[in-house]
């Protein structure tokens, strides 16, 4: 997987000093992301900016909460409105069917396209699950699936399923659980099945103080260009350990050796 990171190195990462208050740091640290109300009106001119600059990080982390305020968590709030957003458009995906399980919805919309490829994709409607999505019975093997759901995946790719990563995420009924078959990274979302990743903070002490390591994202990014974001992160692909990903990650994305990570 290429860098995520604009700073490749952590000698070239930003250090984000914490203030010697735990609420203050948790208040800090979400500015940049989702500022409350009272603070977007005084920084609309830097933080709707298309290009947000580390003095934007800093200017946001020097604003001053005030008391018992706990507004704190309003960004927070406005995250998880944002990720149940369109709610009342469920009704507009069916369920993804593999041997008895739901393992992802599509939407109907794209469910159209699947039609064309009646050797790998049934449409079948029972008490059970009503009208869904299920693989030929055919495709009895996880490999025979990943074959076959992998080709209808190239010929789509170039206009419905654009970015393809040649990287391939499990598809299970959960996390740890038998893989029915794998699916190319950047059809996940279109199929909706549940996609896994791992996420690494980093922080060091300088003279008593607690510092956070914060990286930014390349500007050629395809997803989120420029943002703030975690020192190491990335998507649990199939065949590897949550552990053994993250160990892979800190040297990718982050130039952090193996012999380091890995203790």
């Amino acid at each position: 997987m290429a860098s995520n990171w604009c700073c490749h190195h952590l000698s070239h990462k930003f250090l984000f000093r914490s203030p010697s208050s735990p609420a203050v740091l948790q208040r800090r640290l979400k500015f940049p992301f989702c500022p409350p109300h009272s603070v977007i009106s005084a920084s609309a001119s830097f933080t709707h900016s298309s290009d947000f600059t580390w003095d934007d990080v800093v200017r946001l982390s020097q604003s001053q909460p005030k008391q018992n305020d706990s507004s704190d968590l309003r960004g927070f709030f406005e995250k998880v409105t944002l990720c149940n957003r369109n709610s009342e458009k469920q009704c507009e995906f069916i369920p993804f069917v593999i041997e008895g399980q739901i393992v992802g919805y599509v939407h109907s919309g794209f469910s159209e396209h699947l039609r064309r490829y009646e050797h790998v994709f049934t449409f079948p409607v029972d008490t059970s699950f009503g009208r869904h999505v299920a693989l030929h019975p055919s495709l009895n093997s996880p490999e025979y699936r990943t074959e076959a759901v992998g080709d209808v995946i190239k010929s789509l790719s170039e206009k419905h399923i654009p970015g393809i990563r040649n990287e391939l995420y499990p598809v299970t009924s959960s996390f740890g659980t038998p893989e029915f078959f794998s699916l190319e990274r950047a059809a996940a979302p279109y199929f909706g099945i549940k996609a896994y990743g791992v996420h690494m903070n980093g922080y060091v002490e300088r003279d008593g103080e607690k510092y956070l390591w914060i990286a930014k994202r390349s500007k050629v990014k395809p997803t989120y260009p420029g943002k703030l974001d975690h020192l190491v992160a990335g998507g649990l692909p199939h065949g590897i350990s949550c552990g053994e990903n993250l160990v892979k990650e800190c040297e990718e994305e982050a130039g952090i050796p193996r012999s380091i990570s890995s203790k």
